[in-house]
Protein backbone atom coordinates (compact mmCIF):
# COMPACT_ATOMS: atom_id res chain seq x y z
CA UNK A 1 0.00 0.00 0.00
CA UNK A 2 1.30 3.03 -0.74
CA UNK A 3 2.65 5.99 1.68
CA UNK A 4 -0.16 7.91 2.52
CA UNK A 5 1.79 11.26 1.72
CA UNK A 6 2.15 10.14 -1.64
CA UNK A 7 -0.90 8.85 -2.24
CA UNK A 8 -3.00 12.59 -0.81
CA UNK A 9 -0.23 13.78 -3.72
CA UNK A 10 -1.32 11.76 -6.49
CA UNK A 11 -4.95 12.38 -5.76
CA UNK A 12 -4.57 15.87 -5.53
CA UNK A 13 -3.30 16.06 -9.05
CA UNK A 14 -5.66 13.94 -10.60
CA UNK A 15 -8.16 15.55 -9.58
CA UNK A 16 -7.03 18.44 -10.53
CA UNK A 17 -6.05 17.44 -14.14
CA UNK A 18 -9.10 15.61 -15.09
CA UNK A 19 -11.46 16.91 -17.59
CA UNK A 20 -14.57 15.50 -16.51
CA UNK A 21 -15.53 14.43 -12.40
CA UNK A 22 -14.58 10.66 -11.37
CA UNK A 23 -16.02 8.47 -9.40
CA UNK A 24 -14.38 6.66 -6.41
CA UNK A 25 -13.79 3.23 -9.22
CA UNK A 26 -12.29 5.70 -11.58
CA UNK A 27 -9.78 7.13 -8.95
CA UNK A 28 -8.61 4.38 -7.62
CA UNK A 29 -8.16 2.76 -11.58
CA UNK A 30 -6.11 5.99 -12.24
CA UNK A 31 -4.00 5.46 -8.82
CA UNK A 32 -3.85 1.73 -9.36
CA UNK A 33 -2.42 -0.08 -6.11
CA UNK A 34 -2.64 3.17 -3.95
CA UNK A 35 -6.38 2.10 -2.20
CA UNK A 36 -7.12 -0.69 -1.24
CA UNK A 37 -9.11 -3.19 -2.70
CA UNK A 38 -12.39 -3.71 -0.60
CA UNK A 39 -15.03 -1.56 -1.25
CA UNK A 40 -15.32 -0.68 2.48
CA UNK A 41 -12.05 -0.11 3.43
CA UNK A 42 -11.58 1.99 -0.23
CA UNK A 43 -13.96 4.20 0.56
CA UNK A 44 -12.57 5.03 4.29
CA UNK A 45 -9.46 5.88 2.99
CA UNK A 46 -10.93 7.89 0.31
CA UNK A 47 -13.01 9.21 2.49
CA UNK A 48 -10.10 10.39 4.93
CA UNK A 49 -7.89 11.38 1.89
CA UNK A 50 -10.80 13.79 1.07
CA UNK A 51 -11.43 15.22 4.23
CA UNK A 52 -7.06 15.88 4.64
CA UNK A 53 -7.26 18.12 1.38
CA UNK A 54 -10.62 19.57 2.20
CA UNK A 55 -8.91 20.43 5.81
CA UNK A 56 -5.45 22.38 3.85
CA UNK A 57 -7.75 24.52 1.75
CA UNK A 58 -8.27 22.17 -1.78
CA UNK A 59 -12.00 22.80 -2.55
CA UNK A 60 -13.02 19.19 -3.92
CA UNK A 61 -16.38 19.50 -5.26
CA UNK A 62 -18.48 16.36 -5.59
CA UNK A 63 -21.95 15.75 -7.66
CA UNK A 64 -24.40 12.71 -7.67
CA UNK A 65 -24.86 11.07 -11.01
CA UNK A 66 -28.88 11.84 -11.55
CA UNK A 67 -29.60 9.00 -14.10
CA UNK A 68 -28.18 5.86 -16.04
CA UNK A 69 -26.89 2.87 -14.86
CA UNK A 70 -24.60 4.86 -12.72
CA UNK A 71 -27.35 6.64 -11.20
CA UNK A 72 -26.72 7.86 -7.59
CA UNK A 73 -22.89 7.47 -7.83
CA UNK A 74 -21.13 10.09 -6.81
CA UNK A 75 -17.71 11.94 -8.71
CA UNK A 76 -15.26 14.38 -7.62
CA UNK A 77 -13.20 16.77 -9.33
CA UNK A 78 -11.35 20.29 -7.54
CA UNK A 79 -12.08 23.53 -9.02
CA UNK A 80 -8.55 24.72 -10.33
CA UNK A 81 -10.00 28.29 -10.42
CA UNK A 82 -10.24 28.35 -6.58
CA UNK A 83 -7.15 26.17 -5.96
CA UNK A 84 -4.58 27.71 -8.36
CA UNK A 85 -3.52 31.91 -7.41
CA UNK A 86 -3.50 33.87 -10.01
CA UNK A 87 -0.41 33.97 -12.76
CA UNK A 88 1.82 36.64 -11.20
CA UNK A 89 3.88 36.36 -14.41
CA UNK A 90 7.51 36.38 -12.70
CA UNK A 91 10.28 36.25 -15.16
CA UNK A 92 13.04 34.07 -14.70
CA UNK A 93 15.75 36.02 -12.50
CA UNK A 94 12.46 36.61 -9.58
CA UNK A 95 11.65 32.98 -9.58
CA UNK A 96 15.18 32.52 -9.10
CA UNK A 97 15.40 35.52 -6.38
CA UNK A 98 12.56 33.46 -4.30
CA UNK A 99 14.16 30.46 -4.75
CA UNK A 100 17.34 31.98 -2.71
CA UNK A 101 14.77 33.21 -0.33
CA UNK A 102 12.98 30.04 0.41
CA UNK A 103 16.62 27.95 0.93
CA UNK A 104 17.43 30.40 2.79
CA UNK A 105 14.52 30.53 5.25
CA UNK A 106 13.80 26.98 5.26
CA UNK A 107 16.29 25.87 7.75
CA UNK A 108 15.28 28.89 10.30
CA UNK A 109 11.82 28.72 9.88
CA UNK A 110 10.99 24.99 10.60
CA UNK A 111 8.37 25.28 8.25
CA UNK A 112 7.36 24.18 4.79
CA UNK A 113 4.88 27.16 4.34
CA UNK A 114 6.98 29.32 2.01
CA UNK A 115 8.30 26.36 -0.10
CA UNK A 116 4.38 25.53 -0.51
CA UNK A 117 3.56 29.23 -1.74
CA UNK A 118 6.68 28.65 -4.01
CA UNK A 119 5.11 25.94 -5.52
CA UNK A 120 2.48 27.39 -6.07
CA UNK A 121 3.58 30.33 -7.98
CA UNK A 122 5.44 28.06 -10.12
CA UNK A 123 8.92 27.48 -8.54
CA UNK A 124 10.63 24.29 -8.66
CA UNK A 125 13.04 24.56 -5.84
CA UNK A 126 12.28 21.67 -3.77
CA UNK A 127 14.94 20.80 -1.07
CA UNK A 128 12.97 17.69 0.42
CA UNK A 129 9.67 15.84 -0.21
CA UNK A 130 7.14 18.22 1.60
CA UNK A 131 3.13 17.57 2.44
CA UNK A 132 0.07 17.58 0.18
CA UNK A 133 1.08 20.59 -2.38
CA UNK A 134 1.35 20.02 -6.10
CA UNK A 135 2.54 21.98 -9.12
CA UNK A 136 0.35 21.08 -12.21
CA UNK A 137 1.39 22.66 -15.46
CA UNK A 138 -0.95 22.06 -18.36
CA UNK A 139 2.07 20.43 -20.17
CA UNK A 140 0.42 19.60 -23.76
CA UNK A 141 3.05 16.61 -23.41
CA UNK A 142 0.55 14.65 -20.87
CA UNK A 143 -1.59 13.83 -23.27
CA UNK A 144 0.13 11.83 -25.66
CA UNK A 145 2.44 10.48 -23.14
CA UNK A 146 -0.36 9.32 -21.71
CA UNK A 147 -2.14 8.00 -24.69
CA UNK A 148 1.04 5.88 -25.73
CA UNK A 149 1.32 4.45 -22.22
CA UNK A 150 -1.90 2.68 -22.64
CA UNK A 151 -1.60 1.73 -25.91
CA UNK A 152 2.07 0.88 -25.22
CA UNK A 153 3.09 2.78 -28.55
CA UNK A 154 7.10 4.18 -28.87
CA UNK A 155 7.47 7.77 -28.44
CA UNK A 156 10.25 9.96 -29.52
CA UNK A 157 10.66 13.52 -28.28
CA UNK A 158 13.67 16.58 -27.64
CA UNK A 159 15.32 16.36 -24.11
CA UNK A 160 18.13 18.67 -22.63
CA UNK A 161 19.11 18.92 -26.57
CA UNK A 162 19.06 15.01 -27.09
CA UNK A 163 16.82 12.95 -29.57
CA UNK A 164 15.25 10.01 -27.07
CA UNK A 165 13.26 6.94 -28.41
CA UNK A 166 11.75 5.83 -25.78
CA UNK A 167 9.26 2.69 -24.99
CA UNK A 168 6.51 4.60 -22.28
CA UNK A 169 5.95 2.72 -18.64
CA UNK A 170 3.95 5.13 -16.86
CA UNK A 171 3.78 8.55 -15.57
CA UNK A 172 4.23 9.62 -11.73
CA UNK A 173 4.16 12.72 -9.94
CA UNK A 174 6.05 13.43 -7.33
CA UNK A 175 7.34 16.36 -5.80
CA UNK A 176 5.05 18.90 -7.54
CA UNK A 177 6.63 17.23 -11.18
CA UNK A 178 4.96 14.67 -13.60
CA UNK A 179 7.91 12.11 -14.65
CA UNK A 180 7.39 9.74 -17.49
CA UNK A 181 9.53 6.43 -16.39
CA UNK A 182 10.41 4.34 -19.40
CA UNK A 183 13.02 2.29 -21.28
CA UNK A 184 15.60 4.58 -23.95
CA UNK A 185 16.31 2.21 -26.58
CA UNK A 186 19.25 4.31 -28.35
CA UNK A 187 21.21 4.04 -24.51
CA UNK A 188 19.46 0.75 -23.75
CA UNK A 189 18.96 1.83 -20.27
CA UNK A 190 15.69 2.33 -18.20
CA UNK A 191 15.36 6.43 -17.56
CA UNK A 192 13.36 9.14 -16.11
CA UNK A 193 12.12 12.32 -17.96
CA UNK A 194 10.72 15.54 -16.15
CA UNK A 195 7.86 15.83 -19.05
CA UNK A 196 8.07 20.27 -18.64
CA UNK A 197 11.39 19.81 -19.74
CA UNK A 198 10.19 17.91 -23.14
CA UNK A 199 11.20 19.91 -25.93
CA UNK A 200 8.32 20.51 -28.97
CA UNK A 201 6.47 17.73 -30.18
CA UNK A 202 6.19 14.41 -29.26
CA UNK A 203 6.21 11.34 -32.28
CA UNK A 204 4.00 8.38 -30.98
CA UNK A 205 4.86 5.27 -33.07
CA UNK A 206 2.31 1.72 -33.70
CA UNK A 207 0.50 0.75 -30.21
CA UNK A 208 1.97 -2.55 -29.04
CA UNK A 209 4.99 -2.40 -30.12
CA UNK A 210 6.56 -3.55 -26.53
CA UNK A 211 5.86 -5.20 -23.33
CA UNK A 212 5.35 -3.46 -20.34
CA UNK A 213 7.71 -4.77 -17.76
CA UNK A 214 6.10 -5.59 -13.78
CA UNK A 215 7.33 -1.84 -12.24
CA UNK A 216 6.57 0.35 -9.38
CA UNK A 217 6.65 3.50 -10.89
CA UNK A 218 6.47 4.94 -7.26
CA UNK A 219 10.31 2.94 -6.86
CA UNK A 220 11.34 3.82 -10.37
CA UNK A 221 11.28 7.33 -9.31
CA UNK A 222 13.50 8.11 -6.21
CA UNK A 223 11.47 9.77 -3.12
CA UNK A 224 14.90 12.11 -2.34
CA UNK A 225 14.28 15.47 -5.04
CA UNK A 226 18.50 15.14 -5.27
CA UNK A 227 18.13 12.11 -6.67
CA UNK A 228 15.92 13.06 -9.17
CA UNK A 229 17.20 12.36 -13.06
CA UNK A 230 19.51 10.16 -12.16
CA UNK A 231 19.96 7.60 -15.04
CA UNK A 232 19.23 3.95 -13.61
CA UNK A 233 22.55 2.40 -11.82
CA UNK A 234 24.42 5.35 -11.89
CA UNK A 235 23.93 8.20 -8.59
CA UNK A 236 25.57 11.32 -9.28
CA UNK A 237 27.25 12.83 -5.53
CA UNK A 238 29.14 15.30 -4.66
CA UNK A 239 30.95 16.36 -1.40
CA UNK A 240 30.18 18.96 0.95
CA UNK A 241 31.99 20.88 3.70
CA UNK A 242 29.28 20.97 6.59
CA UNK A 243 30.73 23.79 9.43
CA UNK A 244 31.43 22.31 13.07
CA UNK A 245 27.78 24.30 13.85
CA UNK A 246 25.52 22.19 11.31
CA UNK A 247 27.64 18.93 11.37
CA UNK A 248 25.02 17.42 13.61
CA UNK A 249 22.36 18.10 11.71
CA UNK A 250 23.70 17.35 8.65
CA UNK A 251 24.92 14.05 9.56
CA UNK A 252 21.49 12.97 10.90
CA UNK A 253 19.54 13.36 7.43
CA UNK A 254 22.35 12.23 5.17
CA UNK A 255 23.39 8.90 7.51
CA UNK A 256 26.63 8.35 9.05
CA UNK A 257 27.68 6.08 6.07
CA UNK A 258 27.59 9.11 3.98
CA UNK A 259 30.60 10.64 6.23
CA UNK A 260 33.56 10.70 4.06
CA UNK A 261 35.78 13.14 6.70
CA UNK A 262 35.53 14.41 10.24
CA UNK A 263 38.05 17.21 10.90
CA UNK A 264 38.76 17.91 14.65
CA UNK A 265 36.98 21.59 14.90
CA UNK A 266 33.64 19.33 14.38
CA UNK A 267 33.26 19.54 10.36
CA UNK A 268 32.46 17.33 8.25
CA UNK A 269 32.14 16.38 4.82
CA UNK A 270 29.68 13.94 3.47
CA UNK A 271 28.57 13.01 0.32
CA UNK A 272 25.10 14.23 -1.39
CA UNK A 273 23.39 13.06 -4.55
CA UNK A 274 23.54 15.26 -7.18
CA UNK A 275 21.66 13.73 -9.80
CA UNK A 276 18.82 17.35 -10.07
CA UNK A 277 21.12 19.77 -9.48
CA UNK A 278 18.15 22.45 -8.82
CA UNK A 279 17.49 20.68 -5.57
CA UNK A 280 21.16 19.84 -4.76
CA UNK A 281 21.33 23.14 -5.05
CA UNK A 282 18.10 24.52 -2.98
CA UNK A 283 19.57 21.62 -0.43
CA UNK A 284 23.11 23.91 -0.71
CA UNK A 285 21.83 26.99 -0.53
CA UNK A 286 19.30 26.01 2.98
CA UNK A 287 22.54 25.81 4.66
CA UNK A 288 23.91 29.13 3.81
CA UNK A 289 27.41 29.76 4.60
CA UNK A 290 28.00 26.35 6.86
CA UNK A 291 28.40 24.64 3.40
CA UNK A 292 30.68 24.51 0.50
CA UNK A 293 30.48 22.35 -2.38
CA UNK A 294 34.14 20.88 -2.61
CA UNK A 295 33.63 18.19 -5.48
CA UNK A 296 33.18 17.03 -8.12
CA UNK A 297 35.05 20.19 -10.51
CA UNK A 298 31.88 20.68 -12.38
CA UNK A 299 29.17 20.38 -9.30
CA UNK A 300 31.37 23.17 -7.57
CA UNK A 301 31.66 24.97 -10.71
CA UNK A 302 27.89 25.07 -11.30
CA UNK A 303 27.64 26.00 -8.07
CA UNK A 304 29.63 29.38 -8.32
CA UNK A 305 28.57 30.29 -11.46
CA UNK A 306 24.94 30.18 -10.54
CA UNK A 307 25.76 32.10 -7.47
CA UNK A 308 27.33 34.78 -9.63
CA UNK A 309 24.91 34.90 -11.96
CA UNK A 310 22.16 35.51 -8.92
CA UNK A 311 24.41 38.42 -7.39
CA UNK A 312 24.62 39.78 -10.92
CA UNK A 313 21.09 40.05 -11.36
CA UNK A 314 20.55 42.17 -8.74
Amino acid sequence: MADRVERLTNLLALLLETPRPLSLVEIAGELDGMYPVGLSARRGAFERDKAALREIGVPIESEIVPGGEYAGQSRYWIDRARYELDDLELDRDEMRALQVAVAATRSRAGSDSAQLGLWKLGGGAAGETSPVVATMPSSPALAPLRDAVSRRAVVRFRYRDVDREVEPYGLLLRDGFWYLVGFDRVRDDRRTYRVDRIAGEIEMGEGGSFERPRIDLREAVPTDPKLLGTQTGHVAEAVVWISASRAAAVVREVGDDRVVRRHDHGAVEVTVPCGNLDAFRSWVLGLMEYAEVLAPDEVRAEMISWLESMAGAR
